[in-house]
């Protein structure tokens, strides 16, 4: 894993408005969304039932909405209401480049 490094994942013009897109970035599954010409990097991964088709989400009034079980999470924070939610990733364009900073969640129990 290469920490708090951008990763090249695809061009702006790759990405369909409103329409999420699956990457694997260092072993991250990250579902990434294009909406009204703003990026969007967000864990692929529902908590509820670890469902990874966050990518094939509805858009609406700022949310993504699990496809499976219809939570909805904030594009921006990833919260879920006032809860925690799903991780999100810092994004940056460069030259029409879509770079994502992911990181691996560690779980110390």
């Amino acid at each position: 894993m290469r920490e708090n490094e951008f990763i090249k994942i695809c061009k702006i013009d790759e990405l369909k408005d409103r329409q999420g897109k699956r990457f694997l970035v260092d072993d991250v599954d990250v579902a990434v969304f294009k909406v009204d010409d703003k990026i969007y990097a967000l864990s692929n991964l529902c908590p509820h039932q670890k469902t990874a088709l966050m990518y094939d989400g509805y858009i609406e009034n700022g949310k993504v909405g699990c496809p499976v079980h219809g939570w909805e999470f904030d594009l921006e924070t990833g919260k879920l209401g006032d809860r925690r939610g799903i991780d999100t990733y810092e994004v940056k364009i460069e030259n029409d480049d879509v770079f994502v900073k992911v990181f691996k969640k560690e779980f110390t129990w």
